[in-house]
């Protein structure tokens, strides 16, 4: 493995393209049920879903054997090949039966936040052309007046709508023709719902082959000893992308345990990882700070916990740093992915296996089957080593397009197959690639570019400060001017100014933060990712009062 990164890169018309320093992996035609279920009669009597409260689970016969039944049951209500049906659930042990079974019977598996508010999951469902929803009893009042044929998933009857259970003992009784429907690799499977480079939500359009692809391509390094041998924490939303291919599908591939957990708190996280002796948690930087902020108990030593993937938002090196010094025996790694690329793009392998360790700090390296390159964002030509532009993948992973937006698809994958995330790193000479930060979210302060996870990195390495974010806030001479929201620990005895000199004292002039404003929470979206947007109108509306005053 002494190939470096030039050694990997392609010169094609004068383009730097990077390759994997693996050899490309097989991609089986099959579809994603039938491919992470496969073998699964093997695994039958071991747990694949279990509830970290209620401690219901669900084997993998019975995962295996509601698949088939949910198919031809939702075949019987009428799904066919391409309906869209739209799953407004929190993470419950059936979540995956559900997706799987809506995927195996030909139809398209669209989830949807069951915290949003009734006027944006009508939006989905709208813009989804939904033929079916699927949800509990606590959350049908925001779709029983959409019109709809609705299941509910769980126990309490609700009237008008079909029971889970009921259905599947219908499905039962079904006949074989009824999902003796021709679907293919290449038609959808998925349908989730991401803002991507641009802001607005969209459908994206994902088929069984692309999440299949993405699967073959992250879990390349999982040997044999592996296989059954893995307790992973579902704690990610099922219905993001990061959820459904990362935690649900992978642990299936892998014939895993999912301890399926709907909320986040500390304690019970803790509890969860401790009682059910949790080996790999896929968590979201918010929960890394948590854990490394807040005071554990002594029974931290109970803890199973081998390594920790950090993804869907950048983590910050203090915070890496401060779990790493708390947690030694936990390795921790960070992943690279968007709902546009079915999930994980760049990653870390296996060691043990002569695979490449990644650089700390790095989102890890090229995928076998992918290739990436860096663009500077405004002439379009690629970039060689060590040379920060937005990154661009081509690959079997990269999603159909957004669904009934040509032009949005149009402005995010190009005519060579290339998909451009609308995020800027680099890769060095050794073939390990870091995020800088999204290009939307670059702050242009007088010409220069300021990255907003770099200040907040700082600003979380103050010991008062117990969360921050950094928006970049409209200025008539600068362009833009960093402004960041801060929440600092009770006992704290740090002024807004003090913070802001803290920052100066660590930066170089250009990347100062010129307003700060002490906050109670910083918003954030339901995968962790801070919510910028509102940040900075709330800061806006703030300056603008005390204008005013």
């Amino acid at each position: 493995m002494g190939k470096n990164a030039q050694d990997l890169a392609k010169d094609y018309d004068e383009e730097i393209i990077f390759r994997s320093r693996y050899p490309s992996v097989p991609i089986p035609d099959l579809l994603l049920p039938d491919f992470v279920l496969k073998d699964a009669e093997s695994y039958a009597e071991n747990v694949a879903f279990i509830d970290a409260a209620t401690k219901k689970s669900y084997t993998y016969g019975e995962v295996a054997r509601d698949v088939r039944r949910s198919s031809k049951a939702l075949r019987s209500l009428g799904m066919r090949t391409g309906h869209v049906i739209v799953v407004v659930l929190p993470n419950v042990v059936e979540y995956g039966i559900v997706a799987l079974g809506i995927m195996g019977g030909g139809g398209v598996f669209s989830g949807a936040n069951p915290s949003s508010h009734s006027s944006e999951i009508k939006k989905q469902v709208e813009l989804a052309g939904a033929t079916l929803i699927i949800t509990d009893d606590k959350t049908y009042n925001k779709v029983s007046e959409l019109g709809l044929p609705v299941v509910i998933v769980g126990e309490e009857r609700v009237p008008g709508t079909i029971l889970w259970d009921e259905l599947l003992e219908a499905g039962e009784r079904a006949s074989n023709s009824m999902i003796e429907s021709v679907v293919t690799q290449d038609d959808l499977c998925a349908l989730p719902f991401s803002s991507g480079t641009t802001g607005l939500s969209k459908g994206v359009m994902l088929t069984h082959r692309n999440i299949v692809a993405n699967l073959c391509s992250t879990l390349f390094s999982v040997g044999p000893d592996l296989i059954g041998k893995v307790t992973i924490l579902g704690l990610i939303p099922y219905f993001h992308i990061y959820g459904l291919t990362g935690i649900l599908c992978a642990t299936l591939k892998n014939k895993g345990k999912v301890v399926v957990m709907g909320r986040y708190d500390l304690s019970t996280v803790l509890k969860a990882l401790i009682e059910h002796e949790v080996t790999f948690a896929p968590i979201v930087p918010p929960i890394l700070l948590g854990l490394v902020k807040h005071p554990i108990a002594e029974d931290i030593a109970k803890l199973q916990l081998r390594s920790v993937m950090s993804a869907a938002a950048p983590l910050a090196p203090e915070i890496y740093e401060e779990f790493q010094r708390r947690f030694p025996q936990v390795v921790v790694q960070e992943a690279y992915g968007m709902t546009e690329h079915s999930c994980i793009t760049l990653t870390h392998g296996d060691p043990r296996k002569g695979h490449h360790t990644a650089k700390k700090r790095s989102v890890g390296y090229i995928l076998p089957n992918l290739e990436v390159k860096f663009i500077d964002p405004d002439t379009g030509r690629s970039l060689p080593t060590d040379t920060p532009g937005e990154i661009c993948v081509r690959s079997q992973c990269v999603m159909k397009g957004y669904y009934k937006n040509e032009a949005e698809t149009a402005q995010t994958i190009d005519e060579q197959g290339w998909l451009h995330t609308g995020d800027i790193g680099y890769i060095d000479k050794e073939g390990d690639v870091f995020i800088v930060d999204r290009m939307k979210e670059l702050i242009k302060y007088k010409g220069f570019q300021v990255a907003p996870a770099e200040l907040e990195g700082i600003l979380l390495g103050h010991p008062s400060v117990v969360d921050a974010a950094v928006v970049g806030l409209p200025d008539e001479e600068a362009g833009e001017i960093p402004g960041a929201n801060v929440v600092m620990s009770k006992d704290a005895k740090e002024s807004e100014e003090d913070m802001m000199n803290y920052v100066a004292n660590n930066v170089a002039h250009y990347k100062k933060v010129r307003v700060l404003h002490f906050v109670d929470t910083i918003p954030k979206s339901p995968s962790g990712k801070i919510m910028r947007r509102l940040i900075k109108e709330k800061m806006l509306e703030s300056i603008a009062k005390s204008a005013t005053n």
